[in-house]
């Protein structure tokens, strides 16, 4: 039987055995509820603090700057209404980019639709890049958020955050980053970065579904949207996944020891890639930034050929690929990312999202193009005939 091959990391990753090893205990041994007054939830407790300062520690942050959530939809969420609901008075603008996640885009409609806010969407260049001085123009007195994701979940372009901050808080207004595709994979510091709040999911790199972390920094002021307990300093409600919370924490410390060899190997695989793609494949462009790009992101469009037929044909030849977001792959018109970087039209409705992982191999990528390839070709003569 052939061997299947995953290039759909940018969706979900598999749990690290390590990661799993760590969470075991949490589920059977070593299972009590972190607010209650006993030695089982000492251990909880204690697990937790240690996950808090292991997540602290990939970003750059202070542990008690790292709330946990439900994952990365939850923590856009709190990010976005918890800001706006708090600054309502001062204001109702709020401003994002073109090619936000829909956890952003979604919410900030929500914002506008029920609550009356004005929601400003940024454009982006060809690559998909941000402007500091176009956020700049968006900015007025009565802006109360701006939230611009640090690299884009379908082209894999990283945005300038640094620089894209230093101008929304020169302005007194707070700034989100959704850094969910980068963190785990490129080195991320709050600090550095300058963000006030930033969004983090631990199963984008090879931690578990369902667990995810807001950095909220010291005396940014938000309200909260769980009530009911006071979980997370009061700022989430809800008894805490413990398990999940531990292995969150174990992931954060596997990508601080690996990130940097992890990232350099798949930068080489996705450089061939998309060499063996572009040398290959006829009417084909790729996506996003050439050189500031995720390491493992390949975003392509092939000319008059559907981005569904093409995944479902190499999902037939055992590889599984994407064409976009996992959370718009129902969706029938073409992506918002792709419009928004002005692809034309006869190319826009074929996309292949392919997203490397640590287990993928350079036979993984001779393959893979070697399908695509024959696929492609096939499809091709189909629609001239």
């Amino acid at each position: 039987m052939t061997q299947r091959i995953y290039l759909d990391h940018a969706a979900t990753t598999p749990v690290d055995p390590e990661v799993m090893e760590a969470m075991r205990p949490y589920f059977t041994e070593k299972f009590g509820n972190a607010s209650s007054p006993h030695a089982f939830s000492r251990e909880a407790r204690a697990a937790i603090d240690e996950a808090r300062q292991q997540v602290a520690q990939l970003i750059g942050a202070q542990p008690d700057e790292i709330v946990f959530t439900s994952g990365g939809t939850e923590s856009d969420n709190f990010a976005l209404i918890g800001t706006a609901f708090r600054w309502r008075d001062k204001g109702k603008r709020i401003v994002i980019s073109a090619i936000e996640h829909h956890a952003i885009t979604h919410t900030a409609k929500f914002l506008q639709r029920e609550m009356g806010f004005e929601v400003v969407a940024v454009p982006v260049d060809k690559h998909g890049v941000v402007s500091p001085e176009d956020v700049a123009k968006q900015l007025t007195d009565d802006t109360v958020l701006v939230s611009v994701m640090m690299a884009n979940n379908e082209i894999g372009t990283i945005e300038p955050i640094a620089d894209i901050a230093r101008v929304v808080r020169a302005r007194g207004i707070v700034f989100h980053t959704d850094a969910v595709q980068a963190v785990g994979q490129v080195p991320v510091n709050v600090n550095a970065l300058g963000v006030d709040l930033l969004t983090l999911t631990a199963h984008k790199f090879y931690g578990p579904k369902g667990i995810g972390a807001l950095f909220i920094r010291r005396g940014t002021r938000m309200f909260s949207l769980l009530h009911g307990g006071e979980q997370e300093r009061g700022r989430r409600a809800g008894t805490e996944n413990v398990p999940g919370i531990v292995g969150l924490g174990k992931a954060c410390a596997i990508a601080q020891r690996d990130m940097a060899a992890s990232s350099a190997r798949l930068t080489a695989l996705r450089d061939r890639l998309i060499r063996g793609i572009m040398e290959r494949i006829p009417d084909v462009r790729l996506n996003g930034h050439p050189t500031e790009r995720l390491p493992n992101n390949v975003h392509i469009c092939v000319k008059g050929v559907a981005g569904e037929v093409m995944q479902m044909n190499l999902d037939l030849a055992g590889i599984a690929v994407s064409i976009g977001s996992a959370c718009t792959s129902g969706a029938l018109e073409p992506s918002h990312v792709l419009q928004a970087i002005g692809v034309p039209r006869e190319w826009v409705r074929g996309p292949l999202r392919l997203t490397l992982g640590r287990d993928n191999t350079e036979e993984d990528v001779d393959r893979t193009v070697e399908e695509l390839a024959r696929i492609v070709t096939r499809l091709q003569q189909v629609r001239r005939s």
